[in-house]
């Protein structure tokens, strides 16, 4: 049990690291860096980011929606957010250790694997977006119960976790998934790099 109010401003504070992260790095990086796989089975930061963006396509729409029905139905704000056994385990599950340490090594549904090589600066805009559009989300839900609404999960539209832990769980995605990126980014050396410069022009001395 958590005071509503602090759960929403911790969630705020993460996705809005996500958001400088993306802008104040990401954005300064190459396509080919962005696109830098540093083993045959790792994913490139851009696949990461492909990733999280097919999982936003389903959540930020549904819960935009689940958001608009709560301010429909008039129902006060509740000042705690209890969370339900299953959506506290999907959140446990994605999030990292201590130290960014991932719990475990998971497969992705089908219908979320990235491409082999998405279009990284695209990938990373959309992202941008997303991340905007969370806050965005996030700053609404405190006009509405986080306990009272559901949100169906994206691989079945019959299991539907609480609001307050939708938001948990999509935010611990993108968590696990922002230190992988950054795990591959840190993997990659610039064909550029330990190449001698020329050597600057003697200067002249003046004729006497």
């Amino acid at each position: 049990m958590v005071h509503t109010q602090q759960l929403l401003d911790q969630l705020q504070e993460q996705t809005e690291r996500y958001l400088q992260k993306a802008v104040g790095e990401w954005q300064m990086l190459s396509p080919e860096h962005l696109s830098f796989r540093p083993a045959p089975d790792a994913w490139s930061a851009a696949q990461c980011l492909e990733h999280l963006n097919i999982y936003g396509r389903h959540y930020l729409p549904a819960i935009e929606k689940a958001i608009q029905q709560g301010k429909a139905s008039g129902k006060k704000p509740a000042q705690r957010f209890h969370a339900g056994w299953l959506g506290a385990y999907f959140t446990q599950l994605m999030q990292p250790r201590q130290g960014g340490v991932l719990k475990s090594k998971m497969k992705a549904p089908k219908n979320a694997v990235p491409a082999a090589q998405p279009d990284p600066q695209r990938m990373l805009a959309e992202f941008i977006d997303q991340q905007e559009k969370m806050l965005e989300l996030l700053r609404d839900a405190a006009n509405v119960d986080l306990n009272a609404l559901r949100v169906p999960i994206s691989l079945s539209p019959w299991i539907r976790l609480k609001l307050g832990d939708t938001f948990g769980f999509v935010i611990a995605h993108i968590e696990r998934h922002v230190l992988q990126a950054d795990r591959a980014l840190r993997g990659y050396t610039s064909p550029n790099a330990g190449k001698e410069r020329p050597a600057s022009a003697p200067v002249l001395q003046p004729l006497r």
